[in-house]
């Protein structure tokens, strides 16, 4: 008969034996966990130093086309623009190094900029919308009817702009008066809807709408780049042709560029390029009116919906 003493002694053996083992095997789990976890840290360091090897690679391919665009530019363009006036529209995201960009190829096109009138964040925020349609409704020039179908705030203000901005493209004639041109324009500054320099804005031909990097990072909420793409069609309308152009985020998420080309009416007639940061964007802005005013349209660039690098050549 088995005492009460041998039991606990039995039970207390078992347990014994118990944690011994899990001792030890825990010992060898992890020793071998460890093992494999370093050998899998050991292969995603090397993933990483030939991912970061490729992108250096092509960051230098990247450059060096760069380069060479930037060499035969000039060639590429020249004449495309001849006696040509361009109006540029910035947005608040705007880079300052692609509007020197624009500058100079259109120069190098043989076009002129007659200047420059800067976007407010007031006016592509929805804010502030019913604000900005009653300061339009306000100074629209006598002698102009905005389109029936223009009420959302940046078909409205872009209807507007146009219409004194830009040249009629039958005749080539301002479409309302020095003076009503001044008025709209002050008005809209005195609002913080826009900002320009005084005496430093004549209507043009064309026009080139240049936005920013603004898409990839903002919210399915976001609106902004909405406005600005129907101020840009909008805007097309009133004149010669228009060219909507910003950096990749522009043409993904809720981008300027990405919301145009998802609009069939916007991406039928207004021209967009998704790669302003680079020379083959600028080399394209050129182009890209020239083929507007023929009445074409395109979208270029390297983002999401883009048909072609660059406007193709014309057939011989």
């Amino acid at each position: 008969m088995i005492s009460r003493r041998q039991h606990a002694v039995s039970i207390a053996a078992i347990f014994l034996a118990l944690a011994i083992g899990v001792v030890m095997g825990s010992g060898l789990l992890s020793s071998g966990l460890v093992s494999g976890l370093r050998d899998d840290k050991a292969g995603l360091q090397t993933d990483i130093e030939k991912a970061n090897e490729r992108n250096n690679q092509l960051t230098e391919q990247l450059n060096s086309a760069d380069g060479f665009d930037s060499a035969v530019g000039g060639r590429v363009v020249v004449d495309s623009l001849a006696q040509r006036t361009v109006m540029v529209v910035t947005t608040p995201d705007a880079d300052p190094a692609d509007l020197d960009g624009i500058n100079r190829i259109v120069a190098a096109a043989g076009g002129s900029v007659t200047g420059r009138v800067s976007l407010t964040d007031a006016f592509v925020d929805a804010t502030g919308g019913d604000r900005l349609r009653t300061v339009v409704n306000n100074v629209i020039p006598a002698g102009v009817t905005l389109r029936t179908g223009a009420i959302d705030q940046g078909s409205l203000a872009g209807d507007l702009l146009g219409s004194v901005l830009l040249l009629d493209k039958g005749t080539g004639t301002p479409q309302s008066s020095a003076e009503e041109m001044a008025l709209a324009l002050q008005t809209l500054r005195g609002a913080g809807f826009i900002s320009y320099e005084d005496g430093a804005v004549q209507p043009a031909e064309l026009a080139v709408v240049l936005t920013g990097n603004h898409g990839a990072n903002e919210g399915v909420g976001g609106n902004r780049g909405a406005v600005v793409a129907r101020f840009a069609g909008a805007f097309d309308a009133r004149g010669g042709g228009a060219v909507l152009a910003g950096r990749s985020g522009s043409a993904q998420g809720n981008g300027a560029v990405a919301v145009a080309r998802a609009d069939a009416a916007l991406s039928a007639a207004l021209t967009t390029i998704d790669n302003i940061d680079r020379e083959a964007g600028k080399i394209t802005i050129p182009l890209a009116l020239q083929e507007q005013l023929a009445g074409g349209a395109g979208r270029y660039g390297t983002g999401p919906g883009a048909g072609g690098i660059t406007v193709a050549a014309a057939p011989s």
